[in-house]
């Protein structure tokens, strides 16, 4: 207990604060509990009139500093006292915009904000929404700020404050360019409030913020309200991951973990409890880890409920769901049962009967009312929002749930579990990033709930301890910049400030920045290897004559024998590709080299498509499969020929079998003569190569006892400035690199009519400007040749969605389309992109997407008011039937860029006038709950 003289101290130094800080006083008394160090650090800064950026953990409670800067604008100028009204004087009204990544964060910030503020003095604006959009404050996503920028919206009058919520988003790199474009557009009387996840180089991002602007305080916290305990789940024992917190420090795992884990990878190396069974009898047992019922009934036990249990795929997802209910797992008492049920009832009331059977309504109510449930972007909207709303609630007590819900709203829980390490990026399988770890483990531990947080790994044999530890030890990661100048971007700008300003603009970005930072490093780099450079020279130096002229003679006899060498490789493998497209079925060859050398038969040819022939072939081994060129060092010759059954089956391995004795029945040697070697030719003397030879005989530094050792370091000079030569190259292609691929749009744009000789932006240009999609030059080419004039609004919808649809994998072939003026339009589309493709690689600009076919039936259906389940059964998909969410989150790009073109200055009467009918069709049903939801 402290003393009376302390106590006294402390009240002074607290009012002495709230003299100093008023607004941050009111502020703090509203809130109803204590503002932690850096809360009110950052809100200091703000009230003194600073900018400031303020990164820390997911949790740590950032967005109280956001909510400051609304207090700010509605409480008047700092350090003002609270304006009064009247008649001749009315207040000069200050605005705060708080900018979110996704609508989902937007319309719950909206919610929070109108509980505590009221619904007059806050606004909503989405792509879904535009609710009060002149209030004070108004919350919206960062596009919808970038796109008023851009048009000089009046809405701008009387911004005072910006909050940028989740602000390393700007590394994302699809949108987060757009991060970049506000923080660079903002007028300079506007203060900037930049809320982030932890980031190893805040400091860095600091700089840049000052550069563009002002000044702005950096207020750092790794402190977690909630304390983190990592465990390991291996096999039903639950490991601490760190002994202590000095153990987590130092990044050394548990011991005992360590022991237990080598100690089980030993034992299934050897095959020990291997079952008996299909898989019996073969090297090692196939793991299998807790089952997930098991999983959630240990956290059940434990009190670690309500958790997370993260699965990086969505059918992953859905199946843990269905495992658990059919092990009979509930976690709910029949009160919150009831409860769930009503919440449900009432959501999801607009939905018709029909559609809620498709979309697998019952068992994924049966789900909730037992608390458990999946989470991920292929389920219906609302659906991931009724479940977003009951585990808020503590009604549903597990999720089961890829990735994306780390990046969305708010959704604590006491434990978060890590099913694998490793997840698909849309490209391949990779493992996670410490900043990946540090934010899904983030939702661990609720504020004002837990004492404690926990995250969960459960263990594999591909799981080191060790890496867990190295990931769960690095809180933070590098901010990457990964704005790049767009079409639309460059006719805004050059519209807006001129040619010249706008490659400033440009320079000016935090990508631009970056680059220009590594190059203090480049620079330095090549300036000491040119001092060695120097210092080589000096030991290469010979007493008898010229070495460099020497060392040139030996460099260019080694450059001439590796070009023959390379020759003689060309023609080795042009005769192999001859002789493999003259092979025909039945043919027996012999593959000279490699895993499969030996015999082999033909079965299929494959002649004339395009590139290298790659004939099928049976070996003698058995084996069925297609062989290259590069499996030939010598031409292949037909040595026998035998007879293929007309209809035959590689697959089968009777069919095999059969097949393979007939090629050990013709009686060849399985290798031949001799084994794999290549031929030797012996060819005469180059005449370049003995001419070089002979001058180098003759040359004075050949007489040299030193002559190798000179030749060493003559070497390492030579290698040397290469390697300088490449880093000054890297020196050029990054600084002014962003304005170089700005002038090159701006080229490829005043070509197409887009922008004048003199760099106006033509009226084409400004329709370009207000068209905000990936493929946005696609667009505006398409309304400029009348692509999509004259089609019905089902036809419109199909046509436009191949420029906005993205499928999750490649499918080789092409998606079907519906017959008539929606194929003529697509291929009308698909010249295009051709043709400004052709451009762009002229140019060296990166490629305008190639438009994707595989929406255009679905939405075509829909449009044509065709049931649900008919509609996601025609999608294009690998695995069977379109996600609900998928389609409902495509059809809603396809009514944004309908939205656009009905408002675009570049259409036809006729054509706005189809696509708002086109946007009437599409929304209905289950878009029309979500458009209002």
């Amino acid at each position: 207990m402290s003393s009376p003289a302390e106590r006294y101290a402390a009240a002074r130094r607290k009012a002495a604060q709230a003299a100093q800080f008023p607004a941050l006083d009111e502020f703090a008394l509203e809130l109803g509990f204590d503002l932690d160090d850096f809360q009110r650090e950052a809100c200091q800064s703000l009230e003194r009139g600073s900018g400031v950026l303020v990164c820390a953990p997911t949790g740590a409670g950032k967005t109280v500093v956001g909510e400051f800067a609304v207090h700010l604008a509605l409480r008047g100028r700092p350090n003002d006292p609270v304006p009064v009204a009247d008649a001749t004087n009315p207040p000069a009204r200050r605005k705060c915009f708080y900018t979110t990544p996704i609508k989902a964060l937007s319309n719950q910030k909206y919610h929070d904000l109108v509980a505590r503020y009221g619904a007059e003095q806050v606004g909503l604006l989405t792509g879904d929404n535009a609710i009060n959009g002149d209030a004070p404050v108004v919350v919206m996503t960062t596009e919808v700020l970038r796109n008023m920028l851009y048009a000089g919206s009046s809405t701008l009058q009387g911004l005072a404050y910006v909050v940028m919520d989740e602000v390393h988003y700007l590394a994302d790199r699809f949108r987060g360019g757009v991060w970049e474009e506000v923080i660079i557009h903002l007028p300079a009387s506007v203060t900037l409030i930049s809320l982030s996840a932890t980031v190893s180089n805040a400091e860095e991002f600091a700089d840049w913020l000052v550069t563009v602007r002002g000044e702005t305080a950096v207020v750092v916290s790794e402190h977690r309200p909630v304390p983190l305990w990592q465990h390991m789940l291996v096999n039903k024992r639950m490991f601490d991951l760190f002994h202590d917190a000095d153990a987590a420090r130092k990044h050394d795992v548990h011991p005992e973990l360590l022991r237990y884990t080598r100690e089980t990878a030993r034992r299934l190396e050897l095959g020990e409890g291997r079952s008996a069974g299909p898989g019996a009898g073969r090297r090692g047992p196939r793991w299998r880890g807790p089952l997930r019922p098991d999983i959630v009934d240990r956290l059940d036990r434990e009190g670690l409920l309500p958790a997370i249990l993260f699965i990086f795929s969505r059918a992953g997802c859905a199946a843990a769901v269905q495992q658990c209910l059919a092990a009979g797992l509930r976690l709910t008492s029949a009160e919150e049962r009831a409860e769930i049920r009503r919440v449900v009832e009432s959501r999801v009331t607009a939905i018709p009967g029909e559609d809620l059977s498709v979309l697998g309504y019952w068992e994924w109510l049966d789900g909730l009312e037992r608390g458990l449930a999946a989470h991920h972007a292929g389920m219906l909207p609302v659906f991931k929002e009724i479940v977003e709303e009951l585990f808020v609630r503590g009604l549903v007590k597990a999720v089961f749930a890829t990735e994306t819900l780390a990046l969305g709203i708010n959704m604590p829980a006491r434990c978060v579990v890590l099913e694998r390490l490793v997840k698909y990026n849309g490209e391949a399988h990779v493992d996670l990033t410490p900043g990946e770890y540090t934010q899904l483990t983030g939702r661990a531990g609720r504020r004002g709930i837990d004492v404690e947080g926990h995250a969960v790994v459960v263990w594999s044999p591909e799981t080191d301890p060790r890496q867990v530890a190295g990931l769960a030890s690095t809180r933070t990661y590098p901010l990457r910049s990964s704005f790049r100048p767009s079409y639309n971007m460059a006719v805004n700008l050059v519209g807006t400030v001129g040619a010249e300003p706008a490659r400033a603009l440009l320079e000016s970005s935090f990508a631009q920045f970056q680059a220009d930072r590594s190059v203090v490093g480049l620079a330095r780099q090549v300036q000491r290897n040119t001092e060695t450079i120097e210092a080589y020279g000096v030991e290469a130096a010979c007493h008898h004559g010229d070495f460099d002229e020497y060392f040139a003679l030996r460099v260019a006899i080694a450059d001439r024998e590796k070009a023959i060498a390379r020759q003689g490789q060309t023609q080795r493998k042009a005769a192999a590709v001859a002789s493999l497209e003259r092979l025909r079925v039945g043919d027996v060859i012999r593959v000279p080299s490699g895993r499969r050398a030996g015999l082999a038969v033909v079965l299929d040819p494959a002649t004339g498509g395009f590139g290298e022939p790659r004939p099928l072939v049976l070996t003698q081994d058995r084996w069925a499969g297609r062989v290259s060129p590069g499996d030939f060092t010598t031409p292949a010759e037909v040595l026998a020929r035998v007879r293929v059954p007309k209809h035959f089956n590689h697959r089968s391995p009777a069919a095999r079998r059969d097949l393979a004795a007939e090629v050990s029945g013709t009686g060849l040697d399985r290798h031949g003569g001799r084994r794999g070697g290549r031929s030797r030719q012996v060819t005469g003397e180059d005449h370049q190569i003995t001419q070089l030879r002979t001058e180098l005989r003759h040359h004075p530094c050949h007489a040299c006892p030193e002559r190798e050792e000179h030749a060493r370091w003559a070497e390492r000079r030579r290698r040397l400035e290469r390697d300088t030569e490449e880093l000054r190259e890297r020196v050029s292609g990054r600084t002014g690199s962003l304005a170089r691929t700005f002038d090159r749009i701006v080229a490829l744009l005043t070509d197409r009519g887009y922008l004048a000789r003199d760099g106006a932006v033509t009226d084409a240009g400004r329709m370009l400007g207000r068209i905000w999609t990936e493929a946005d030059l696609l667009v505006a080419e398409c309304l400029r040749r009348g692509v999509w004039n004259g089609l019905s609004p089902a036809e419109l919808a199909a046509a436009v969605s191949v420029v906005v649809f993205e499928a999750r994998r490649d499918v080789d072939e092409r998606a079907s389309l519906p017959r008539g003026p929606v194929a003529d339009a697509v291929d009308e589309t698909l010249k295009l992109w051709g043709e400004i493709e052709a451009d762009e690689a002229a140019r060296g600009l990166t490629a305008t997407r190639e438009p994707d076919l595989g929406f255009a039936w679905p939405v075509y259906r829909w449009a044509r008011g065709e049931a649900l389940a008919k509609v996601l059964g025609s999608g294009h998909e690998i695995d069977g039937e379109m996600p609900a969410g998928d389609f409902v989150r495509w059809a809603r790009q396809v009514v944004d860029l309908l939205g656009q073109i009905a408002d675009s200055g570049g259409a036809t009467t006729e054509l706005r006038s189809t696509a708002r009918q086109a946007i009437a069709a599409v929304n209905r049903g289950v878009l029309a709950y979500h458009t209002s939801a």
